[in-house]
Parts: C-alpha cells; sequence; structure tokens
C-alpha cells in the first residue's frame, strides 16, 4: 500500500495573517480563567515521570567546535572504525553525560 506523505513548511518569521474568525477565537481564549480549563482527559506529571524522562530523539543540539587532546591510542581506536569517529567521541560522552545525569 503506497501512502502520501505531505510535507510543510512554515515560516515562523512571516506568519500568515489571522483571519477575523481566529482572532475572535484567540480573543475568547485569551478572556478564560484557567480555572475553567478541563484538563481531565490529561494525566497528572508526577515526579517518578520526570525522573526517567529523556529529550526529543528528534532534539539536534548545535555543534560547537573545540580542541581536546586525546590519548593517542584511544583516537587510533575511534578512526579504526572508519569515517565518523568525531561522531562516535559525541555519542560516547552524551551517553557518559547522560549517565552521570541520571545519578546525580
Amino acid at each position: 500500500m503506497k501512502t502520501k506523505i505531505i510535507k510543510r513548511t512554515m515560516d515562523l518569521q512571516n506568519m500568515p495573517p489571522l483571519t477575523d474568525l481566529q482572532r475572535k477565537r484567540l480573543g475568547l481564549l485569551a478572556q478564560r480563567p484557567d480555572s475553567q480549563i478541563d484538563y481531565s482527559d490529561i494525566a497528572p506529571l508526577e515526579d517518578a515521570f520526570w525522573k526517567d524522562a529523556i529529550r526529543n530523539p528528534l532534539y539536534k543540539p548545535t555543534k560547537q567546535a573545540t580542541t581536546v587532546r586525546i590519548d593517542a591510542d584511544v583516537l587510533l581506536w575511534l578512526k579504526s572504525n572508519g569515517k565518523g569517529y568525531q561522531t562516535r567521541i559525541n555519542a560516547i560522552l552524551r551517553e557518559a553525560m547522560l549517565q552521570n545525569h541520571r545519578a546525580g
């Protein structure tokens, strides 16, 4: 079965103008007090939920160039698996960071 995937992008710096109906609906929402918002379909998020929470896997942090000094044998080992040794270094450091974060 073939599926048709439609991708859309939106320029957040150049949003289309709101229609009169959209402005009216937003105005009514803005006037509603928080006490009138129905949260019954949303489960409460306890501390246990956040304990094991991870960042969105699609999140891509910005890279920052840096210089590090690595033992020659470690660098040879990283490079021995082919291209992408810097990506492997980052993955190893990220895992160590996450383990430290979970422990602390």
